[in-house]
């Protein structure tokens, strides 16, 4: 995937400096829409589609999936065909209305969409037969991109020159992400995962990946859920982008920047930690939450 991985660790300043060195690594200037850890995660995924002489890409998402926008763009980069499997039926007569979805579109992605019921089951075998009944044979990737292959990719993430860290924080949705920094980190780092969304059912799913114990996830900064925001949130955001000339995304990086400056406020690290935050991308995602902060006559994100 002959994209540049050079990405830098742009210094943060804090307010009031608080004897803590914070850097944000800018994965989301890998790609303009396969960015952060959705090419981290793809890049072993697709090489190994290549290898086994595999056509089409096919795995699962919902409305606004950074996961969708980025398989259908590298589907369309390196020549898969690409189907994606999609929450919610009543999305079919919306495709116009939604950008996550119309950009998916535009790259040649096909459709299926089904009801959430039903995309419960999505990972039965029964289901995925009958997938293949239907579409014929294709490369499953799973929901959200994580599986052994994206928990390699993820662990280039961190370089040697990272080892100058103590502390390694980084936004949690299927927990491939995390369990590639965790088996990247060197002894004495720790990793902090802030989850975008409820349930306590990650910490077995991030520990299937790594047999490391240097990590834990606060579960404090989800804003109630996936996908769910307040005018807080954005006001952080809006304000960041305007002090640090970055833009966030409100479902992942957003909200672990709001946990980690709050953190940082009440003194939850020790004087003179240096914190490396990985800006995982996913801006692809700020139109779509636009459209519905205007609906709900809330502040937008500056872009």
């Amino acid at each position: 995937m002959p994209f540049s991985l050079k990405t830098t660790n742009q210094p943060i300043e804090l307010p009031n400096n608080f004897g803590i060195k914070l850097y944000l690594k800018r994965e989301d200037k890998i790609h303009p829409f396969i960015s952060g850890n959705k090419y981290r995660k793809l890049k072993y995924n697709l090489i190994e589609a290549q290898n086994t002489k595999q056509h089409t890409l096919l795995t699962f998402g919902g409305a606004y999936s950074n996961h969708i926008a980025a398989v259908a763009a590298a589907g369309k980069e390196f020549g898969f065909k690409t189907i994606g499997v999609i929450r919610g039926e009543e999305l079919d007569t919306k495709i116009l209305e939604n950008a996550t979805l119309s950009f998916a579109q535009d790259c040649g992605m096909q459709f299926k969409f089904i009801s959430r019921e039903a995309y419960r089951t999505k990972t039965s075998l029964q289901f995925i037969n009958s997938l293949k009944t239907e579409f014929g044979d294709f490369y499953l990737i799973p929901e959200g991109g994580t599986n052994d292959l994206a928990v390699k990719g993820c662990e280039e993430i961190l370089t040697d020159n990272d080892a100058f860290f103590d502390i390694v924080c980084c936004s949690v949705g299927t927990g491939g992400t995390i369990s590639g920094l965790i088996n990247a980190s060197s002894p004495h780092q720790k990793i902090i995962g802030f989850p975008a969304l409820k349930g306590d059912f990650l910490q077995n799913d991030i520990s299937k990946f790594t047999p490391k114990s240097n990590w834990e996830l606060n579960t404090d900064y989800h804003f109630g859920g996936y996908a769910k925001i307040n005018s807080e949130l954005v006001e952080f955001i809006n304000k960041f982008k305007v002090e640090h000339n970055i833009l966030l995304d409100p479902i992942y990086t957003g909200k672990m920047m709001f946990g980690l400056f709050d953190l940082i406020k009440k003194n939850h690290f020790q004087k003179d930690t240096k914190i490396l935050a990985i800006h995982t991308g996913g801006l692809q995602g700020i139109e779509g939450m636009n459209a519905y902060l205007k609906q709900k006559t809330m502040p937008l994100i500056l872009k």
